[in-house]
């Protein structure tokens, strides 16, 4: 019966439904089996497949095509995007800066820090000696890169910074860059650019420094000059000081004249006071006087000879002419006979006032980045106290572009203008950092009740002034060796002054 169901289909569907008609008859004809039609009703007949079933199948085959399809589609605009229109709208952007600056050395050295790229810059640099159109500065430029890199391969060991210079890092200011210490990245002289154009020339502005330091010397020696003797009486322990004449002084009145007259001391003894006779209308006095000052021979050389020229005014304060500091007694002579001096007297507002000395070392180790200052002793303090003596101790800040990093004091000395230290003071600062900062030394009195006083400040640094620049580079040129030095104090100016003098 399959067989016919294949050869001939509606056949077999026509007899079938007859057959399954009779099964259905109540009571069935005779002659079928009643057993047999129940099974013939259980079993499934099989069904061919219809035109509305074959059009669907192939419905759902073209959607999933169609689906496919769209999917690749869309993945290859994906990778056609990321592969070819990102590379060219960043080109595109790139390109106007470069065209801006067609010679910057910063973008040239931003592409030389690829090392995927070092390859191919020894091959330019290979290339350019005998390319002529690769330009200098690109050369130059490799040339620098290469040297640099095979200076950091052949330095096994490079030296880092140490972890007690992170808090003097920490309190640098924003504007100034720190690193690491670098002992051996430096170009030499040769690789730099041989062109001048752009630079500044320092040797344009010398001569406008030695003109303003000429202005200066030529109105100090405006004021004048003074002639005087010294001598020693071994006998009685006196110094003779003799006051000859005074030329060529400046005018003071309205009458284009001067009323002349000097005072002088023995320093750091202020209250022994001693002064010439006044000489009207004179620009050129003759004093001729003595004047003794009773002092042991032991004590001259910690003496200082102290003349201010004054210019007598009967109804208002006096004007101050000028005045003269000899430092050393013994310059001139041994003064066991009388020596005649001559000195320029130096443009003065106001009577210097002597607040005494310091004595103290530096010393720089680079290696470890460590300035040590050795606080020794002072010398002829100035008096704070109503019993005639003060109370020092010394304070040291650590300065960097006018603000204050770190700060140490020594001990404290009760009642003397004398105090000996000997107290170390230690600062961790790195050997890049040593041309930024400088040191402010003060020397205070200690008060139970109320702020402490400053008696007198002295400043060391590269840019420092005098002696405290002096001692500075001293120190630089002699590492691990410490480097001792008196410094005069002076007065606190307003850039040095703090606000809480007993911090």
């Amino acid at each position: 019966m399959s067989g016919a169901w294949g050869v001939e289909p509606a056949r077999c569907q026509a007899a079938l439904a007859v057959l399954a008609s009779l099964c259905r008859a109540r009571p069935p004809p005779v002659g079928l089996d009643v057993q047999t039609c129940r099974s013939f009703e259980l079993q499934t007949p099989e069904r061919s497949p219809s035109p509305a079933d074959a059009g669907t199948s192939v419905s759902l085959v073209a959607v999933v095509v169609v689906v496919c399809g769209v999917a690749l589609v869309a993945v290859f605009l994906f990778l056609f995007w990321k592969l070819c229109w990102t590379p060219r709208r960043n080109k595109e952007t790139s390109s106007p800066s470069c065209a801006k600056v067609p010679g910057s050395r910063g973008a040239m050295a931003d592409k030389l820090k690829d090392p995927s790229t070092l390859g191919f810059l020894e091959a330019a640099v290979k290339i350019s000696h005998t390319s002529p159109d690769i330009p200098a500065e690109v050369q130059m430029s490799v040339r620098e890169h290469i040297v640099r890199h095979t200076r950091l391969q052949r330095q096994t060991t490079e030296p880092t910074s140490s972890t007690r210079h992170t808090s003097f890092k920490r309190h640098l200011p924003r504007q100034m860059h720190v690193s690491s210490v670098d002992y051996g990245h430096e170009l030499p002289p040769a690789a730099e650019q041989p062109t001048s154009i752009g630079r500044i020339k320092p040797e344009l502005y010398k001569q406008k420094s030695v003109d303003g330091d000429d202005a200066k010397s030529e109105a100090a020696k405006s004021c004048g000059k003074i002639n005087f003797s010294l001598r020693y009486d071994y006998e009685t322990e006196t110094l003779i000081v003799r006051i000859l004449k005074a030329f060529d002084l400046p005018a003071k009145d309205f009458c284009g004249s001067s009323d002349p007259y000097v005072k002088i001391y023995l320093l750091p003894d202020r209250k022994c006071k001693q002064q010439t006779r006044v000489h009207r209308k004179t620009l050129n006095p003759t004093f001729d006087e003595h004047f003794h000052f009773p002092v042991p021979y032991e004590e001259l050389a910690d003496r200082k000879l102290h003349l201010s020229v004054f210019d007598f005014d009967r109804f208002s304060r006096h004007d101050m002419i000028g005045e003269v500091i000899l430092d050393n007694l013994f310059e001139a002579s041994d003064l066991s006979r009388e020596t005649s001096i001559w000195k320029d007297i130096q443009y003065a507002t106001s009577e210097s006032v002597d607040l005494g000395e310091i004595m103290f070392s530096l010393c720089y180790l680079p290696t470890a980045g460590r300035l040590t200052l050795t606080v020794i002793k002072c010398r002829n303090l100035k008096a704070m106290d109503i019993t005639g003596y003060s109370d020092p101790y010394v304070k040291v800040s650590l300065l960097c572009d006018g603000r204050r990093l770190k700060k140490k004091k020594t001990t404290i000395k009760k009642n003397t203008l004398n105090p000996v230290y000997n107290e170390a003071i230690i600062f961790d600062i790195p050997p890049e950092n040593m041309d930024q900062v400088s040191l402010l030394i003060s020397v205070m009195d200690y008060d139970r009740v109320g702020h402490n006083e400053i008696i007198g400040v002295c400043r060391v640094g590269i840019n420092a002034e005098g002696l405290g620049r002096d001692h500075w580079n001293e120190m630089l040129a002699y590492p691990r060796k410490p480097i001792a030095h008196w410094h005069s104090l002076v007065e606190v100016k307003k850039s040095f002054k703090e606000g809480n003098p007993r911090l």
